[in-house]
């Protein structure tokens, strides 16, 4: 495997993250990924929140060191007067402001986008709230849980005779923060093409981003389904509305496999390897639509055939055919998959906990891919305010004691960066 190294799209762009959780982080990990500089700003003593979720040793959670990996952590009160000041610094040297907080809390602070604007003429904005800037929900504070459900996802996630179920991320926060990436690379790229021509209006250079829009733009044709037709999409469990089959199975060592045969020519091979070639060629079983009518007598058949077999000889027989499958994997599975492996997606470390060094740590790679494998990461989410000192002295010019003064009066203690 050939690890690609010194690619990096985004060298040159300074990004200041004031954000908590993940929703924020999440779009501030993406832009470090590919090279940006991304200052984060923590509260003084506890950091982001998410050094405490999943804490399973410690001070400092691997959660915490995923979302917030090839960043640098700088402590700033943001409620104080010096605070503030710090923060507009940095802004004067920096390209994108990211921010998670409820609307108006910014403003409060004398740090909204007409104090950043000023600072910096041409600084893009972007927010992640719950519902937006705008509108009469803009106020009310939600994580993504809250997100999700009024961007329709919930509903569908679950069995239809169980009341409706989360999946097992904050996959709101995540696709928020995917959008809050390219909201801000979209206006970089804008910058870049009119460079020397005019500057965008502050009102321009805000991206918006809220949850449960995020949830709502990937609900498909929810939305337009029930508006054109009345069709009203309900719970299906482990299968997907309108599409057969498809659908996960037990087998006869208690895995349970994927497998999706709901292409038209696909499912006349999927049902010629289960022994079942009157299903395949059934006139009446050509289509999705007619498929589906008739979902639970082929998932029954499936079931039957999957029960006869370990999940390794029923995915082989599947695989020989050309039908599209696989296995459900745990994070044992992943971590020593071949395929994850070629590609680097899987990258060992030396971890701080905070209280001990664990070693060998595996962690998920950079995506998308650039060049034939994930890019190194260059660092996990650094300890508390293990950049602080840095920052004061190399970009806003204080002296190493004016530096150490800071620290001291915000009760910063200064750490080393993780391994």
């Amino acid at each position: 495997m050939t690890i690609p190294e010194n690619i990096a799209p985004l060298e040159g762009i300074r990004v200041l993250e004031l954000g908590n959780y993940i929703a924020a982080p999440t779009a501030g990990r993406l832009l470090a990924d590919f090279g940006a500089e991304v200052i984060k700003i923590e509260r003084p003593h506890t950091g982001d929140e998410l050094r405490n979720w999943r804490l399973h040793a410690g001070t400092t959670s691997m959660l915490y060191r995923t979302i917030n990996r090839n960043k640098k952590s700088m402590v700033v009160d943001l409620r104080t007067e010096e605070g503030r000041q710090i923060v507009l610094e940095l802004v004067r040297q920096s390209d994108i402001v990211l921010e998670n907080f409820r609307p108006g809390t910014l403003e409060k602070w004398g740090l909204g986008p007409a104090e950043l604007d000023a600072a910096n003429p041409g600084i893009i904005v972007t927010r992640i709230s719950a519902f937006g800037q705008t509108g009469p929900l803009s106020a009310r504070p939600g994580f993504a849980a809250v997100a999700e459900a009024y961007g329709g996802f919930r509903e569908l996630v679950g069995d239809p005779d169980r009341p409706p179920v989360r999946v097992g991320v904050s996959i709101g926060d995540s696709i928020a923060g995917l959008y809050a990436a390219f909201g801000a690379v979209m206006m970089l790229f804008a910058r870049e093409r009119d460079q020397g021509v005019h500057r965008s209006p502050l009102d321009h250079r805000i991206i918006d981003v809220a949850l449960n829009e995020a949830m709502l733009s990937v609900m498909e044709s929810l939305v337009p389904d029930y508006s054109a037709y009345g069709v009203r999409r309900e719970r299906t469990g482990g299968r997907m509305e309108g599409i057969a089959p498809s659908n996960a199975y037990v087998c006869s060592d208690g895995a349970s496999i994927v497998v999706a045969g709901n292409g038209d020519s696909i499912f006349r091979r999927y049902m010629t390897v289960i022994n079942r070639q009157d299903l395949a060629e059934d006139p009446t079983l050509q289509s999705n639509a007619e498929r589906w009518a008739r979902r639970d007598m082929l998932d029954e058949a499936i079931g039957e055939w999957a029960a006869q077999h370990t999940a390794t000889k029923a995915l082989a027989l599947l695989e020989e055919a050309g039908v599209p499958s696989g296995p459900i994997y745990t994070a044992s599975d992943i971590i020593g998959d071949d395929q994850y492996r070629a590609r680097n997606m899987i990258q060992r470390f030396d971890v701080s906990t905070g209280a001990e060094t664990l070693p060998d740590v595996a962690f998920p790679g950079i995506t998308p891919v650039i060049g034939s494998a994930s890019l190194p990461i260059r660092n996990l989410g650094p300890d508390l305010g293990a950049d602080t000192h840095r920052i004061l002295v190399d970009l806003l010019g204080r002296t190493p004691d004016e530096a150490t003064n800071i620290i001291t009066r915000t009760g910063i203690e200064t750490v080393g960066a993780p391994k």
